[in-house]
């Protein structure tokens, strides 16, 4: 069922997707409230840069707080009368999770289930949720599927992302609330997170630096370009999840319910050998990485590779962006923004 929105309230909105989903809506003609604490996980300065391109749209108002104070939350909601949420604040990353597991306790199981309070509260049409592929885990059946049992994942991150997917279920179940969850594929792109690879590896390779190379170079990965997970996202948006009438107890299906409950993955469907991907960063810059090679890290997962055929059906839309080209942008961004073009 395709709906208008006229308010989107995205959580995260300072963040990598958060802030390019944010510009998308507001030139597609939203009002966006954006939320996010703006914490030091990584540069803040950066967080500030992007926000400060959203201010400069009248459309737009930014509210700084933590989605574990759930009053403070809950003012917003109160002032605002939202349509439809897109939560994509999270403590991210999945080796940070390994040394810092209370900060995905505190951002990724409170403060979702405060999301979801609020969500229940104040009318909401639509919780769109960011999920991740790593709830796929030990999972070796590729594609992943959203059909497929998640029940073993491999980091505290995955676990917490899995939570979100079972409790958001339970309030559609319980108070007919229409959630849909997405599950990214490494998403990367201009204004992209420091921690991410593809950022390390083009500062550490201009710097002169070796890379760290985990897995000896034996990973594959779905990488999936900003613009087409935002385009995924604002279909999926406007779509509202279908209950499934074929749906049984005797055989659930986990990408779907009998409730207003979906699941889709979100990548580009075409994974990318690790030195291949690195390869197309040495090629935009024109410098050869020296590269350290590694064993496979605590919670990381050799292969990720999306089945998106529910999105293809559902919404009409499959990411198509090529490697080449996402980290041509990427690397042009880089070196305008920190000013180090040759």
């Amino acid at each position: 069922m395709l709906f208008t929105y006229h308010t989107a309230l995205v959580t995260g909105a300072a963040g990598f997707i958060g802030f390019h989903l944010s510009r998308r809506l507001l030139d597609d003609g939203y009002r966006v409230v954006g939320v996010d604490n703006l914490n030091d996980y990584y540069d803040p300065g950066l967080k500030r840069d992007r926000l400060d391109m959203l201010k400069a749209y009248p459309a737009f108002a930014f509210f700084k707080t933590d989605l574990a104070q759930k009053e403070g939350l809950a003012s917003i909601f109160r002032a605002n009368r939202i349509d439809v949420v897109v939560n994509l604040a999270a403590q991210a990353g999945v080796r940070y999770s390994l040394t810092n597991p209370q900060a995905y306790v505190d951002s990724n199981l409170v403060g979702f289930v405060n999301v979801l309070e609020c969500c229940r509260h104040h009318g909401v049409k639509h919780l769109v949720f960011a999920s991740s592929s790593s709830v796929y885990g030990a999972n070796t059946n590729m594609p992943f599927s959203v059909h497929h049992n998640v029940d073993h994942p491999v980091s505290l991150y995955a676990a917490s992302k899995k939570s979100n997917e079972l409790m958001a279920h339970t309030y559609s179940h319980l108070f007919d609330l229409a959630c849909t969850g997405l599950r990214f594929f490494t998403v990367y792109g201009p204004w992209g997170r420091p921690d991410m690879a593809l950022f390390l590896f083009t500062r550490a390779i201009l710097e002169g630096r070796p890379i760290d190379v985990f897995n000896h170079g034996k990973m594959r990965r779905d990488f999936t370009y900003i613009d087409d997970i935002v385009e995924g996202v604002v279909r999926v948006m406007k779509n509202l999840p279908d209950r499934n009438p074929q749906w049984s107890g005797d055989a659930p299906d986990p990408g779907t319910s009998y409730a207003r409950y979906k699941i889709y993955n979100i990548g580009n469907n075409n994974p990318v050998e690790l030195m291949d991907f690195i390869k197309a960063i040495e090629v935009a810059l024109g410098r050869a990485a020296e590269k350290n090679f590694m064993d496979l890290q605590p919670g990381d997962v050799p292969a990720t590779y999306a089945d998106i055929d529910d999105l293809i059906n559902d919404v009409g839309f499959k990411p198509a962006t090529s490697i080449t080209e996402g980290i041509g942008r990427f690397v042009a961004w880089y070196q305008t923004y920190y000013g180090t073009k040759g």
